[in-house]
């Protein structure tokens, strides 16, 4: 099995040092990508994901504090270490860049082989605490048996309904799917999304999914299926939780009528669903006005019908979908989604060719990202 080089990103607007470390971490088995400028450096920085940064503090226009800013400001970016080079010894330097979680800070008279050395144990310290993290998070998701999204897709009748879903670097996180059957009528779809956590957004996912399931089978049970209520009763006792204050998630929240077909919906603070209508071969949102679960007392959540034609299909998604990646942090692109669905559509292709494609890219994303699809069949 061959052994893949660690990657470096080394920064200095001196081409002979540049040079000469280049070299250096070479010889010793880097894979190197050097960029004479903090901005040469965040233009790299869109593509790529080096395993360490390594940049000096003194240069023109974006010298290194700025560097580390516009890296700490991009999500995907900032957990990378970061070492500052600098050709002084000045405590108030070192003292800024350790304020901006730099891990170490070399001076540049430093004998190359320390500073190789100096990078070297730091990435086993990082490589071996993260593994020991992902480890004692997989135990805890195996010990507890709870998944925040369902095994098995429900059959509905003149419906076909699939999901696609992809933890953050694979990791467990804040997205939550899953298909509620209340009662012989009627079927509950919920997407969620626990907000700003990370991957410690997993350990909530199922209190939320526990409140959620309990207010849909006992507004059903009380012949109050409406959606909007039930969110309303959710975000209630969420906001009231002690254990779950400042935990805000997004909900959306879809009743499949057995008997009618028919769809209603209410959202809390989700991004606008899309449908596709096959009539006129166009893509709508569907936009809902309610409030983030556990933000308010009251979350002015209202339920709409969604009515869907044969060829019609209805997109629910997260946004990890929509977030991509920037030198100067991450950014929010919806209208590119609808616009790749469209595509995606006019092409006529299948929701499992979509679930393919994200596959494939699902290494640019920068979060949790989870689909839901909706066919109307006859």
């Amino acid at each position: 099995m061959a052994v893949v080089s660690k990657q470096i990103l080394l920064v200095d607007d001196n081409p002979l040092f540049l040079k000469l470390l280049a070299r250096a971490f070479d010889k010793a088995g880097f894979s190197c990508h050097s960029a004479n400028s903090g901005q040469g450096a965040l233009a790299y920085l869109q593509t790529s994901m080096p395993d360490a940064i390594l940049s000096d503090y003194e240069m023109p226009e974006m010298n290194g504090l700025e560097f580390r800013r516009s890296v700490l400001r991009n999500d995907r970016l900032k957990d990378i270490p970061f070492m500052f080079l600098t050709g002084f010894d000045d405590e108030k330097i070192r003292y800024s860049g350790l304020d901006l979680q730099a891990i170490d800070y070399v001076i540049k008279d430093t004998p190359v082989e320390v500073i190789i050395a100096k990078v070297n144990n730091l990435l086993h310290a990082v490589n071996k605490q993260r593994e020991l993290s992902e480890m004692e998070i997989r135990q805890t998701v195996a010990a507890l048996n709870i998944k925040a999204v369902p095994e098995k897709i429900p059959v509905i009748n003149g419906l076909t309904i699939d999901f696609w879903h992809q933890d953050y670097q694979q990791i467990p996180g804040g997205d939550f799917i899953d298909f509620i059957e209340a009662d012989d009528r009627y079927l509950f779809i919920v997407l969620g999304d626990i907000m700003g956590k990370k991957w410690k957004a997993w350990f909530f996912t199922f209190t939320y999914l526990s409140y959620i399931r309990a207010a849909v089978r006992f507004g059903v049970s009380d012949t109050d299926n409406s959606t909007a209520s039930i969110l309303q009763k959710i975000n209630k006792v969420i906001y009231h939780d002690e254990g779950l204050r400042d935990i805000l998630s997004s909900v959306s929240l879809i009743r499949v009528d057995r008997q009618s077909g028919q769809l209603s919906y209410a959202g809390a603070g989700d991004l606008p669903l899309l449908h596709y209508r096959q009539a006129s071969q166009q893509l709508t949102q569907i936009d809902s006005s309610g409030l983030l679960l556990g933000l308010l007392p009251e979350g002015n959540y209202t339920e709409q019908d969604i009515a869907l034609e044969p060829g019609d299909e209805l997109f629910i998604f997260t946004d990890g979908l929509i977030d991509f990646a920037f030198a100067d942090g991450k950014k929010s692109d919806y209208p590119a989604f609808a616009q790749k669905l469209q595509q995606h559509i006019a092409n006529k292709q299948s929701f499992n060719e979509l679930k393919h494609t994200l596959q494939q890219q699902s290494a640019q994303l920068v979060d949790d990202s989870s689909i839901i699809h909706i066919y109307k069949t006859t």
